[in-house]
């Protein structure tokens, strides 16, 4: 074989070897799980996020990064090991040192702003955790943190920390932030705090307790003051019954008394005598002497009886 033959066959194989990069290069694939971008010269053009096969220019016009969908884990905080010195301690507002645990579960929105806008984009949301996580705490007391302000400080440290990724423009965004866990740096520590929470506890029982009881006797005032008051209110009504009726009584028997004062006069002596005497037998003589109605005032009826006719009586008649 001559050398000219030699170049013509190493210059077609050259040619398919190229072509054949050629083709492969230009074309890729993005997985659902995925997110493309294509380098023009090194410039990133728009992101691919549609899974399937796409096509570009032959590198090195043009390179495909690809990076995930999927969303990450950030743990803050967390350490395993035994040694206390090793964990992420901070200090609250009232110059007291907690350690805190923090989960931030981000995903990458913007993969050109991933790749060109830090070197180490993953470090910077690690310095804005800590920086959030850090500066809430020490704006908080330590009761808070230990306490009932675990929520109050999670979501602070949510806003803050979107906040600042978002000013950064690292291509990454805040999904979710977990505060798992607040806690005092040593056992000793602990259990100093443990007593002066469960004084303060049981101090608000006492409080608590005493609120009741004062809640139980006010309501029972309350009560009393009601019933006193409802029946002075039917005392009333009925006194100004009462005093309405003898004041109708005492009309009527003015009226009677006007029409007839002598009967009236006499009844009204009767009925005084009934009631002073109710046990008492009343004998009234007629003016003639003959005679006498007997007056039985526990029977309210009059009869008329012939008394006993003594013997100087008899003997008047006789000699007549």
């Amino acid at each position: 074989m001559s050398l000219r033959q030699i170049y013509k066959w190493g210059g077609l194989a050259i040619a398919a070897i190229v072509l054949i990069f050629v083709l492969i290069t230009t074309w890729y694939t993005v997985d659902e799980s995925e997110q493309a971008v294509v380098l023009t010269f090194g410039k990133a053009e728009d992101g691919v996020t549609e899974p399937g096969l796409h096509f570009k220019m032959p590198w090195p016009i043009q390179e495909v990064e690809k990076m995930s969908k999927e969303t990450f884990s950030l743990d803050f905080g967390f350490n395993d090991g035994e040694d206390e010195a090793d964990k992420v301690t901070m200090i609250t507002g009232d110059d007291k040192i907690v350690q805190a645990d923090l989960v931030v579960q981000w995903k990458i929105t913007d993969p050109r702003g991933y790749l060109f806008a830090s070197e180490e984009p993953e470090q910077v949301l690690f310095n804005a955790t800590s920086s959030s996580l850090r500066g809430v705490i020490g704006s908080s007391e330590i009761d808070e943190a230990l306490t009932s302000g675990k929520a109050e400080i999670e979501n602070e440290v949510r806003e803050m920390l979107v906040s600042l990724i978002d000013s950064y423009e690292v291509g990454v965004s805040i999904i979710d932030v977990k505060l798992q866990e607040v806690d005092l740096p040593n056992q000793e520590v602990r259990k100093a705090f443990t007593k002066v929470t469960d004084a303060r506890e049981q101090k608000q029982s006492k409080v608590n307790e005493a609120d009741k009881y004062a809640n139980q006797k006010r309501e029972e005032a309350l009560g009393e003051k009601d019933a006193i008051i409802q029946r002075a209110e039917g005392d009333k009504v009925e006194r100004i019954q009462d005093a309405n009726g003898a004041v109708s009584r005492f009309n009527a028997l003015l009226s009677e008394y006007e029409n007839n004062q002598d009967v009236t006069r006499e009844r009204l002596v009767m009925e005084t005598l009934e009631e002073v005497l109710p046990q008492a037998n009343v004998y009234i003589m007629n003016d003639d002497g003959n005679t006498m109605k007997y007056l039985p005032l526990n029977q309210g009826n009059v009869q008329n009886v012939t008394p006993p006719v003594s013997e100087d009586s008899e003997e008047s008649e006789k000699s007549e």
